[in-house]
């Protein structure tokens, strides 16, 4: 049975990652309205990815006797200057919930709740993986909106990027 305390949290961060997949599905209709598909593409996976996560807080509140709730979810921006400022709003978002995820742990290890630690491990891991995946993708954009033909090379390359969903516990 879960503590109070980390059942509010846990659906504060399921709810989170909710509103990052929706976060990124608005960035994705910003690329295709952009014509930048490969962009639109990345940010749906992004999305996929985030709704996953969301899946895994879910489950784990059900099977932890918990009652997954469902908060309203905030309208995300729609619009950006540039592909720059959207990646650059990707890379702090991320940077974000790798502290939500770290104040969980912090919470777990007070209470001593070492299952949800020990749930909490992957996403520790998967935030070092979103910010470093984030960060490149910055880089790259940073040195591509220099010339239409990087741009171009950059959206081609963000177009093959394919949903790999989470194992199963």
């Amino acid at each position: 049975m879960l503590d109070e305390r980390m059942e509010e949290a846990l659906n504060y961060q399921l709810n989170r990652e909710l509103y990052s997949g929706y976060l990124y599905l608005a960035m994705a209709a910003y690329f295709d309205d952009q014509d930048l598909p490969g962009f639109a593409n990345w940010m749906r996976i992004q999305a996929q990815e985030e709704l996953s996560h969301a899946m895994k807080f879910y489950d784990y509140l059900v099977r932890r006797g918990g009652r997954a709730v469902m908060d309203a979810i905030e309208a995300p921006e729609n619009e950006w200057e540039s592909a720059v400022a959207v990646f650059e709003q990707v890379y702090q978002h991320e940077q974000m919930v790798t502290g939500l995820i770290h104040k969980l742990v912090d919470l777990a290890l007070e209470l001593s709740d070492h299952a949800t630690n020990n749930f909490l491990q992957w996403f520790v891991a998967e935030q070092v993986e979103e910010e470093e995946s984030s960060s490149g993708v910055l880089h790259k954009v940073k040195m591509a909106s220099q010339s239409r033909s990087g741009l171009y090379m950059l959206d081609q390359e963000l177009g093959q990027r394919v949903f790999h969903p989470p194992a199963e516990e």
